[in-house]
């Protein structure tokens, strides 16, 4: 079953000062943060901010890319979590056809932005997250948790 999942902000943990992207169901039940490297962090900003570059970064060239090839992205699935890795899919709709292609989280939630399409999580990413270690290794998981329930939207460096 997927749940689906909006990028609620985008922050800097201050336990490990690596960027996090905050993920939240719509009846803000469910929280996922997703850890990544700055550079994909600064890709999601510019989005959020809606900056213009003078040329295309990346995620607007495979946007532009996939376009005039025919494709479609129909919605981001992060469908998988193994050893503290998120795994990802874009569904890719082309003359009729569904395309499951394999991306990191950070890349798919960049061109999720770019395209405005839904995201989408297993609910089984959820039930390994509650059991794994889905931070960084120098993270105290206990005030990783009680730091997340905290949270409170106004707290998010970019919220959307």
């Amino acid at each position: 079953m997927l749940i689906e999942m909006v990028i609620k902000g985008l922050m800097v943990d201050p336990l490990t000062n690596l960027p996090i992207i905050i993920l939240r169901d719509e009846t803000n039940e469910r929280v996922l943060p997703i850890w990544v490297g700055p550079v994909e962090a600064n890709a999601i900003a510019l989005q959020v901010e809606n900056v213009s570059t003078p040329r295309p970064m990346t995620h607007d060239l495979l946007r532009h890319v996939m376009a005039e090839l025919g494709g479609r992205l129909t919605r981001v699935i992060i469908h998988d979590l193994k050893e503290s890795t998120f795994y990802a899919y874009l569904e890719v709709e082309r003359d009729g056809e569904r395309l499951l292609i394999d991306a990191r989280p950070s890349d798919a939630l960049a061109l999720s932005l770019r395209t405005k399409v839904p995201i989408f999580v297993n609910v089984s990413v959820f039930e390994h997250a509650r059991g794994a270690d889905v931070a960084p290794q120098q993270v105290d998981q206990e005030r990783l948790q009680r730091w997340l329930e905290s949270l409170d939207p106004d707290d998010l460096g970019y919220t959307m």
